[in-house]
């Protein structure tokens, strides 16, 4: 715990079962008193490898619901084990879980309420060898949603997410996509919901067995975010109506 705050991780896992050795042997059990694994319904051995290594939430998804999908089970359980702090983390070891603290003192410390590891801060995104079309398609989508959203993140697409229980109560995150665009989905309607996202800077690392997606999904991925900041735009314009961002009762 962090100032009494109960602090989970979550994990949601899709063949993992070669790096979640390592991501688990590196988050701070100081801090972090439970951790979540879900898997979606993986090919390999990644719900063997994550009991052997102790894991006592596992929860296996028998078909699979996407990674939005996957998120949604993870978070729906912190919840229920009450987290006050819940940090979602890749258990491909693209991300690095020592930024776990720094994190989750923030959001304890009531500085932010959201925190995302950046990995465009700094110069960690090409230097982990992040390729350049997605470094460029990244900085493009970015400035675009800061124009439409009206915000100054450095970067929307990063998969290292730490959140208060709070803002997840108040943000209904299962009217997002089971898709990868539910995590801009996600950051929209907690910026509907009038809350703030911090950020810290974050290495990352891009090799063989991190999960990536291809050109094709890369592409509707793209087109998504671009959807999801119009809607927002004309939502706050009184243009058009969305179930993900609802009008408060008067």
């Amino acid at each position: 715990m962090i100032h009494g705050k109960k602090v989970i991780v979550v994990m949601p896992a899709y063949n993992a079962e070669k790096t979640l050795e390592q991501t688990y042997a590196e988050i701070p059990r100081d801090i972090v008193d439970e951790v979540i694994l879900t898997d979606d319904c993986s090919r390999d051995e990644t719900v063997a490898k994550a009991k052997e290594l102790g894991i006592k939430e596992v929860l296996v998804h028998p078909k699979n619901r996407g990674y939005g999908g996957n998120q949604k089970t993870c978070y729906d359980r912190a919840l229920e084990l009450g987290a006050d702090i819940v940090i979602m983390l890749h258990p491909d070891y693209q991300y690095t879980p020592k930024l776990i603290e720094a994190m989750a003192y923030i959001i304890a410390n009531g500085v932010y309420p959201v925190v995302f590891g950046s990995r465009i801060l700094g110069k960690g995104a090409r230097k982990g060898g992040m390729p350049l079309i997605k470094y460029v398609a990244n900085r493009v989508l970015t400035l675009t949603q800061n124009i439409l959203i009206n915000q100054k993140l450095s970067e929307y697409h990063t998969g290292y997410r730490a959140f208060s229980a709070e803002v997840l109560r108040n943000v209904d995150y299962h009217k997002c996509s089971d898709d990868f665009i539910l995590d801009n989905e996600m950051a929209a309607q907690i910026f509907w919901a009038g809350y703030e996202i911090g950020e810290v800077t974050c290495p990352t690392k891009y090799f063989d067995d991190a999960s990536s997606i291809n050109l094709r999904r890369s592409s509707i991925y793209g087109l998504g975010v671009l959807r999801v900041s119009i809607v927002y735009r004309l939502c706050k314009w009184h243009l058009a109506k969305s179930k993900l961002f609802p009008r408060k009762k008067k």
